[in-house]
């Protein structure tokens, strides 16, 4: 998948407050656990360094 930055706000937005839950545009995913949240962050922001070169 490809990420953009808009995906990276609102899973660090979920982070901030709290919540496992995540929307963007017209999906939402529910992650299990924090730690799996905060894996999903480290992977967009790495795809995102990536593909900026």
């Amino acid at each position: 998948m490809s990420f953009t930055p808009k995906h990276l706000e609102a899973v660090e937005a979920a982070i901030a407050r709290g919540e496992k839950t995540v929307r963007y545009a017209d999906r939402t995913v529910e992650y299990r656990t924090v730690d799996e949240l905060l894996k999903a962050r480290d992977q967009i922001r790495t795809s995102l360094v990536a593909s900026a070169g």
